[in-house]
């Protein structure tokens, strides 16, 4: 029994009404707040401050892509997408004191597996009939922010893992405060692998403004490089604190393709090597780690994700944490590991950012990552069917 041919979007943002509805309630960002539109004085938008001093004063938002279910299947159908695993889009709750962030979580996400189970049947994914699955799925929200009551989010990962369309949770870099390797988030990520859900690792403040000079750059820095940034130093140091080895079923799946990990590996490994504290504490050498990740393919070249997919299908090869450049696998071998490290790729979009230009055209955040996905050196049609489609289905258990 095979399965169908299909699209999944693991990279999809919804802001649901009752978030938008506290965002438009504050003074300072995140919020949601109306101004004149520019030339046109007698017309607001409304727009959307995820952090302040944003370049442009933030982004309009709206239903049309940000809240309205309808919109979002709207998307897909002109895309061609199947199948949405809808989560929360940044800053998600860390702007909230705990015992309201508490709350909010569980209502939005009841209010996310209503968005999702009232969503169409697709039917069933394997061409020998069976269950049908849903158009969208989600991923919930923990109430990680500073002075959070464990016990509440070990409640809130209960809540997640019993409404059936959540698959797992979305969440930022600072955990409680302190990072993700947090000692203290150790019963969190224990409680997230008995019930088999999905961590999605997105970033969200990316690294210091200082550092991005004066000259009006717009968007272009902190989105391009400060989020995958943040997102490489937040999995270091998880994996450096040991909790891949502690939780060797935990499945976490990194934003952007996992930002510059996949590029600095090696030199990560060198560095712990000739650092016996940390190395101490790792049962294997750092290249290892990265075949235990996932990666959504939200790279926009071929160069891009082929180089990833090789990092990830050579992890094997580092199992041994005393392994060195010999292990360095030949060119017969490349296109073998590459092969390999498809398996743990999964297409996205980040819809709804980076909109068309024109309303006429199609997003650039699916045509180019999809045209990226076909173009990979090494990839067959069966490596492409996975990264579109079929890995989602297994990873996220819709099949």
């Amino acid at each position: 029994m095979s399965t169908r041919k299909l699209l999944v979007d693991v990279h999809t943002h919804v802001y649901l009404p009752r978030y938008a509805a506290y965002l438009r309630a504050r003074a300072v960002a995140p919020r949601i707040f109306s101004r004149p539109v520019p030339g046109e004085p007698d017309v607001e938008e409304d727009r959307l401050l995820i952090l302040e001093n944003e370049p442009s004063g933030g982004r309009p938002v709206g239903p049309q892509v940000y809240w309205d279910k309808s919109q979002k299947l709207a998307f897909m159908n002109r895309h061609g997408i199947d199948v949405s695993v809808v989560s929360s889009a940044n800053p998600w709750l860390d702007f909230l004191p705990a015992s309201e962030a508490n709350s909010l979580a569980k209502e939005l996400n009841e209010d996310l597996e209503e968005f999702c189970s009232s969503s169409p049947d697709l039917g069933s994914p394997t061409s020998g009939g069976g269950p049908s699955i849903k158009r969208l799925y989600g991923l919930g929200l923990l109430p990680l922010v500073s002075e959070a009551s464990l016990s509440d989010v070990l409640k809130v990962i209960t809540q997640i893992s019993s409404l059936p369309h959540l698959k797992g949770v979305i969440m930022g870099t600072q955990g409680l405060g302190r990072g993700l390797d947090d000692e203290e988030l150790e019963p969190v990520w224990g409680e997230i692998e008995r019930n088999g859900l999905v961590v999605f690792l997105h970033p969200h403040y990316g690294v210091p403004s200082s550092v991005y000079g004066g000259r009006a750059n717009g968007h272009v820095l902190p989105l391009a490089l400060g989020f995958p940034f943040e997102t490489t130093i937040a999995i270091t140091r998880l994996i450096l604190a040991g909790v891949l080895d502690k939780f060797p079923s935990l499945k976490i799946m990194l934003a952007h393709s996992g930002g510059a990990l996949p590029a600095l590996s090696s030199r990560l490994a060198s560095c712990i090597d000739h650092d016996p504290v940390v190395a101490s504490r790792l049962k294997h050498n750092a290249r290892y780690y990265l075949g235990r990740l996932y990666f959504d393919a939200v790279a926009y070249g071929p160069e891009e994700l082929g180089f990833v997919s090789s990092a990830i299908g050579r992890s094997s090869t580092y199992d041994d944490p005393s392994a060195s450049a010999s292990a360095i696998p030949s060119l017969e071998s490349e296109g073998k590991l590459r092969v390999l490290g498809s398996s743990r790729m999964l297409f996205g979009t980040d819809h709804p950012f980076f909109p068309p230009l024109k309303a006429t055209d199609k997003w650039k955040s699916v045509t180019e990552n999809l045209a990226a996905i076909n173009a990979v050196a090494g990839w067959g049609d069966e490596e492409i069917e996975a990264v579109c489609g079929g890995n989602a289905l297994r990873i996220f258990d819709l099949v």
